[in-house]
């Protein structure tokens, strides 16, 4: 007995959704099976299939990142104000600098999960590949990176370049960042 043919089409339609939003030189996609990885918030028992998966950055011949928009938990016993992010949505203190550091040492392929705008310039200068998911497992995120599938995302909303540009952004207009890192509907393809 097959697997059920929803279970499928979601699993395409995972690997379709994510959104190439930096591909430096065209570094993806890589060959699989012909590279060293480093992997943070993948499963290595998924990345392994894929490339040889080593302990550190500095073993590898690519990095691969997989996070989510930052957020703080609220302090409150509304069940439902719980089940929100809040707080800002840029990346700060040892989290950054981990991200960061791994740029530095290894061309990095990050990938963030975006339930909402994230703000990242830093992040985004320094590594090689972006891509963006709204909710993919790690082999759908793995088959993009690897050329199996094509990423054939838009963004549905914009991706402000600073925490002073989201501010400063009017709450009933929308489009209205100043500068963005990237525009609502981009998406890039290969």
């Amino acid at each position: 007995m097959g697997r059920p043919e929803w279970i499928a089409l979601g699993e395409k339609t995972q690997r379709r959704a994510l959104t190439l939003l930096k591909n430096d030189q065209k570094t993806c996609p890589l060959a699989p099976g012909k590279y060293k990885i480093f992997v943070k918030g993948v499963k290595p028992e998924v990345a392994e299939k894929y490339g040889l998966v080593v302990d550190s950055p500095e073993e590898a011949d690519f990095a691969i990142i997989r996070t989510i928009t930052p957020w703080v938990p609220v302090d409150t016993k509304n069940p439902f104000a719980k089940s929100f992010h809040h707080g800002d949505l840029d990346f700060k203190g040892a989290e950054k600098e981990e991200i960061l550091n791994i740029c530095k040492k290894v061309p990095t392929i990050f990938n963030i999960y975006l339930d909402r705008p994230a703000v990242f310039p830093e992040i985004n200068a320094a590594a090689k590949v972006v891509i963006a998911d709204f909710g993919a497992n790690d082999a759908a995120l793995m088959d993009v990176i690897f050329g199996k599938a094509k990423p054939e995302g838009k963004l549905p909303f914009e991706l402000p370049s600073s925490m002073d540009a989201v501010r400063n952004q009017m709450e009933d207009l929308p489009y209205d960042s100043k500068d963005p890192l990237y525009k609502f509907g981009f998406g890039l393809r290969y």
